[in-house]
C-alpha cells in the first residue's frame, strides 16, 4: 500500500492511503501535536467527507487500536533483522512483585540493557508504556534486547 506523503508549510505533514474499496484516509500530523483524522469525498479527492481532531493521546489510542496485532510482528521481523537481538513474551506471573507497581518501579531497562516496548493485556497491546504503567499479574511483557538481558527481565517480573 502507498502512503503519499505532503509536506504543509506551517502546518505540518499530511500522510494519506487508498483503500482497496477506492476510499482516501488521511491523518493531518500538526506542529502543535494534534492529529485530523479525515475522510475524503470519493467524487473529488480534494475535498473532505469528515475530518475529527484528536489530541495526542486520542490519536495514541486510535492508533493502538488499529495496529494491537502488527506490533508483535513488527518486532518478530526486528529480531530477524538484527543479529543478537531477542523479542521475548513474558507474562507477570501471579505474586510477582510488581503486580500493581510500575514500569519505572522494576528499573529495567537500567538493570538488564533490554527495553519492554509493549504489554499486552486482556488481548489489547499498550505499546511504548510509560514508566508510571502499572503492571497486573498475567500481563505479558514484551521485552526486547539480549538474551540475557530479556532473562534478567523475566527473573525481574517473577523474583523483584
Amino acid at each position: 500500500m502507498d502512503v503519499e506523503r505532503h509536506n504543509l508549510p506551517g502546518i505540518g505533514m499530511q500522510h494519506v492511503i487508498t483503500t482497496r474499496r477506492g476510499r482516501r484516509l488521511g491523518i493531518v500530523s500538526h506542529h502543535t501535536g494534534r492529529r485530523d483524522l479525515v475522510v475524503y469525498d470519493k467524487e473529488d479527492a480534494d475535498s473532505t467527507v469528515v475530518s475529527v481532531a484528536l489530541n495526542a493521546a486520542e490519536a495514541g489510542v486510535l492508533a493502538e487500536l488499529l495496529d494491537t496485532e502488527r506490533i508483535v510482528e513488527h518486532l518478530t521481523e526486528l529480531h530477524r533483522q538484527v543479529e543478537g537481538l531477542v523479542t521475548e513474551q513474558i507474562p507477570v506471573p501471579p505474586g510477582s512483585p510488581y503486580d500493581g507497581r510500575t514500569l519505572g518501579d522494576t528499573q529495567a531497562r537500567s538493570r538488564t540493557g533490554a527495553s519492554i516496548v509493549a504489554v499486552v493485556r486482556d488481548r489489547s497491546v499498550i505499546a511504548s508504556p510509560r514508566p508510571d504503567f502499572e503492571f497486573v499479574s498475567d500481563d505479558v511483557v514484551v521485552v526486547v534486547g539480549t538474551a540475557e538481558g530479556t532473562a534478567a527481565v523475566a527473573a525481574i517480573l517473577a523474583d523483584g
